[in-house]
């Protein structure tokens, strides 16, 4: 996603995040909604699914 920094663990945690909020826009208001619930918050709703994406194993 981005092209023009160097591989580094800030720029691993940008990188999800910006995929993350990619997803959160794509999920339906109804999924939204169930994490807002869920979480309280966007930010921590955004905060789980990075931390989520992070935490899980590599895909092959």
């Amino acid at each position: 996603m981005i092209d023009n920094l160097p591989n580094t663990p800030d720029t691993a945690v940008l990188d999800a995040a910006l995929q993350m909020v990619e997803i959160w826009n794509r999920l339906s208001a109804d999924k939204q909604a169930v994490l807002l619930k869920r979480f309280g918050t966007q930010e921590n709703a955004l905060a789980a699914l990075v931390t989520t994406q992070l935490l899980a194993p590599a895909q092959a």
